[in-house]
């Protein structure tokens, strides 16, 4: 529990293979689960002012990433400073997730079109233009209804990579109904099937060129073509190499994989529906339905999602034993998703319920004897740093690359005068690196306390 950007800075580097982030989306809307639900008493608001934010981060973006500082300065001259003060929480956390991703991660970012322009914006400046994966389109609703305007009825999900080398798993969706009505045609007592052929062009003259049950191939110019796969998955095990063409042949009709169309003509191979994997994953998907007000997986969270979208997230782009994670993990579905799909998983969220959302759902599968989830309340704290010397230690060379300034007043001070600081206290996630330290006068030091360097900068400018 707590805040996911000061946890996040406390994750090791390149440890989590698959992150899926639904954040607020900027709607200048509240939200509330309704009274009586699992997850009543969840709610947040979504609208976002510089006060929401640590606003001097915007500035300190500009040394750390200067593509996302322009972005964020496009969206307040373009939109607003509502949008910058979002955009400005979203680019700090994830700065934090492309770190903490593994070579082989993804990340998939859920929105709407109220920011999702300018969260690809982002992403590009984080992650990299050449990462970009796919624009994913939710039909998340069949209709919407608005006055003056097309009905708002989609949502998106960016997809990201680390790098070239991420994991990548065939999945396949099913296909709709109109692809099903128009070439699953024929039907018989084994269900739904199309056609396809067992010939190929060319004549051959082994095997495979002569006739077999009175028809010739070779009158039409074609071959016989056994269809290897299907019949590896009809007589699995078995070896097919001793076997000719035409004993090939009799196996399939044997399993009642030939069609016989009408006398003359060339037999043909029944592709029955309930033994293709379905469509590869498309951009669009429109097969995966919203919550439905009755539906077993419905807590009443606010923003839920369905179960299946994860689980088809989580199948495409991580394997068994894989770290899933989610930085706003709310009624925690892809918590529960990657439970099922065993993967190991771990979610943030600033409430509460989460942790009582994640134990009832996940014992709801794995029953009694599911002990509950770690819970951890206190800041995790980097490993994957080395033994670093005492920060301390660090004085003469803070002192020679400030040329003696301090960073808080900008007045040149004696070396005996400056102190050592975190620019981000360890109270919220900062470390002893030296990308985190930095000299101050004694006054400055004594004045930002235990403020970030940034909260304390808009309090001087305030």
């Amino acid at each position: 529990m707590g805040d996911n950007l000061h946890v996040m800075r406390g994750i090791n580097s390149e440890c989590i293979d698959l992150i899926y982030l639904d954040p607020p989306f900027n709607s200048n809307q509240d939200y509330a689960a309704p009274i009586g639900s699992i997850a009543a008493g969840a709610a947040f608001k979504d609208t976002w002012t510089l006060s929401d934010i640590d606003v001097h981060e915007h500035g300190e973006l500009a040394d750390r990433n200067p593509a996302a500082y322009s972005v964020i300065e496009a969206a307040r001259a373009a939109h607003s400073k509502s949008a910058m003060s979002y955009l400005i929480m979203m680019a700090v956390r994830l700065i934090e997730i492309e770190r903490i991703l593994r070579p082989t991660g993804s990340i998939y970012l859920h929105c709407d079109p109220t920011a999702g322009h300018y969260l690809k914006l982002l992403m590009d400046s984080v992650f990299g233009a050449a990462n970009f994966r796919n624009h994913i389109i939710w039909k998340r609703t069949s209709v919407h209804n608005s006055a003056k305007r097309w009905g708002p009825n989609l949502d998106s999900i960016l997809f990201y990579s680390k790098s070239d080398a991420y994991i990548w798993n065939k999945v396949y969706q099913p296909y709709d109904q109109e692809y099903i009505d128009r070439f699953y045609r024929n039907e018989d007592e084994n269900g739904r099937f199309q056609v396809g052929d067992l010939t190929g062009a060319g004549i051959r003259h082994g095997d495979s060129g002569r006739p077999w049950r009175g028809v010739n191939p070779s009158e039409k110019g074609r071959h016989w073509a056994v269809p290897m796969k299907v019949l590896s998955r009809v007589y699995p095990g078995q070896s097919l190499s001793e076997f000719s063409t035409q004993q090939k042949l009799d196996m399939l009709d044997k399993a009642g994989l030939v069609y016989w169309p009408a006398k003359g003509t060339t037999p043909r191979l029944k592709r029955y529906l309930d033994m293709s994997k379905g469509v590869a994953l498309q951009e669009l998907v429109a097969d995966i339905k919203p919550i439905g007000s009755h539906a077993k997986e419905r807590t009443g969270y606010p923003t839920q999602k369905p179960i299946a979208l994860m689980d088809r997230i989580i199948r495409a782009s991580s394997n068994e034993g894989d770290i899933v994670f989610d930085p706003f993990c709310g009624c925690a579905t892809t918590l529960v998703a990657a439970d099922r799909l065993e993967r190991q998983w771990a979610g943030i969220d600033l409430s509460p319920l989460a942790v009582k959302l994640v134990n009832e759902r996940i014992r709801e599968d794995r029953g009694a004897l599911w002990g509950g989830a770690n819970v951890v309340d206190t800041l995790p704290k980097r490993t994957d740093l080395g033994e670093l010397p005492n920060y301390r230690t660090h004085r003469h060379r803070l002192y020679g690359e400030q040329e003696g300034f301090c960073l808080g007043c900008d007045t040149h001070f004696p070396f005996k005068v400056m102190e050592v600081d975190h620019i981000l206290p360890k109270s919220r996630g900062g470390t002893d690196h030296l990308e985190n330290l930095q000299l101050l006068c004694t006054h400055c030091n004594k004045s930002k306390g235990s403020k970030t360097m940034a909260e304390w900068r808009a309090g001087q400018s305030a």
